[in-house]
């Protein structure tokens, strides 16, 4: 049984040489080590996409260290969506389907698996290595049908073949949905849990001093979407609406988004009062602006995900999609289209007017309002660490 440090090849660097006793014991590890961890668990969990749905993930990190105590975890996803989840202390290894990083999990074993893909790809990734035990998904070797590796995840498993299950009969959020099927019993509507360095967190503190004054909120406008389905960010009139009424309320604006909204987010601040943030500088930089915000409002996507796990007070308005898989955590306000035809989770569509078009703007301004009211917000703790409060602390 090995030290969660230990590598076989050089020294992990928290023993002190000079310290009396340093004798190594069988696995190159010095036994009076204060920092010796020893693994019981190997675990592999494999979650390649998409980026929010990832991010979500990190909800079940609690849950799967209480049920494996001293695992030692090794998360495989795809890139970038690897550089939010790199350095988290709950996760020992971070691993892509880059080719080399395919060969290093080729030469691992593995006690325990999660598989919450259901694709072919994440199901070949559980092929490069020996697992003994697996839950969530596998595929039947000769069809290639994605079918549950236990039964605890029929009922995730049959949601996902049934629209009229997905979009009216399910009301449990996808978190939940996700620890029954990896039989994580001991899940309890935990956080998600993405973690920032202390650079990172003063480089927050920075954006806060520059986009605004220490009166007012900071209102984050997450203006895009990945191209999967186009259709969950709001016209580009709309966006500008919004960024009137907010910067008429005193609130600073700042528009967020990836390299794909730079162009679309300067058309939207043409002439208006509002900030355009950082977009081509990477995902952790993203994630240090939606830090820096105390509101954001945002459609299903990668912000949204990024701003529960930062634990803002969120409003998040639903086209395409279903509402009811997002676990808010009691922090905040969601906004459905009246659009009849949602949610559909089609990619294409050409339908007149769209279900953005149908989103009640001023639904979206109500549910600002509620937020700034808040007592976590009116009492000026915003701006801080997510594990430095909840939403019940005293200023």
């Amino acid at each position: 049984m090995h030290c969660r440090h230990f590598n076989g090849y050089k020294p992990c660097g928290r023993h002190n040489a000079s310290s009396p006793n340093n004798t190594a014991g069988a696995d190159g590890c010095k036994e009076n080590c204060a920092s010796r961890d020893l693994v019981k668990t190997r675990v592999l969990f494999i979650h390649l996409g998409a980026m929010g749905a990832v991010v979500r993930s990190t909800s079940l990190l609690r849950a799967i260290h209480k049920k494996y105590a001293g695992c030692h975890l090794t998360w495989v996803t795809q890139a970038p969506t690897d550089a939010l989840l790199r350095s988290h202390p709950l996760i020992d290894r971070v691993l892509t389907t880059s080719r080399d990083d395919m060969l290093a999990l080729a030469a691992l074993e593995f006690d325990v698996g999660f598989c919450v893909d259901k694709s072919l790809v994440a199901v070949g990734v559980l092929k490069q290595t020996q697992v003994d035990q697996i839950f969530g998904f596998v595929a039947q070797a000769r069809t290639g049908a994605i079918v549950p590796a236990t039964p605890a995840a029929e009922n995730l498993w049959q949601i996902g073949l049934s629209n009229q299950k997905k979009f009216f009969e399910n009301t449990r959020p996808e978190t939940e949905l996700m620890a029954e099927a990896l039989e994580l019993t001991n899940f309890d509507r935990d956080e998600y849990d993405l973690r920032l360095s202390d650079r990172e967190w003063r480089e927050v503190a920075e954006r806060r001093k520059l986009w605004a004054k220490p009166s007012q909120l900071i209102v984050g406008l997450n203006t895009g979407c990945s191209d999967v389905i186009p259709y969950k960010k709001l016209p580009v009139e709309s966006n500008r609406q919004l960024v009137s009424a907010l910067s008429s309320m005193g609130h600073s604006v700042v528009l967020l988004g990836g390299p794909e909204d730079t162009s679309r987010n300067q058309r939207i601040a043409h002439g208006l009062p509002a900030i355009d943030s950082p977009t081509t500088r990477g995902l952790r930089d993203g994630l240090v602006s939606v830090a820096a915000c105390d509101i954001v409002v945002t459609g299903d996507s990668l912000g949204m995900h990024l701003a529960i796990a930062m634990k803002k007070w969120v409003v998040a308005w639903f086209g395409p999609t279903c509402a009811h898989e997002i676990d808010l955590y009691d922090r905040g306000v969601k906004v459905l289209t009246s659009a009849r035809c949602s949610p559909c989770w089609s990619r294409a569509c050409h339908k007149s007017p769209m279900c953005y078009d149908l989103v009640d703007l001023k639904s979206i301004l109500a549910g600002v309002v509620r937020g700034a009211n808040q007592r976590h917000l009116s009492n000026r703790i915003f701006g801080r660490r997510p594990t430095d409060y909840t939403a019940d602390s005293p200023a």
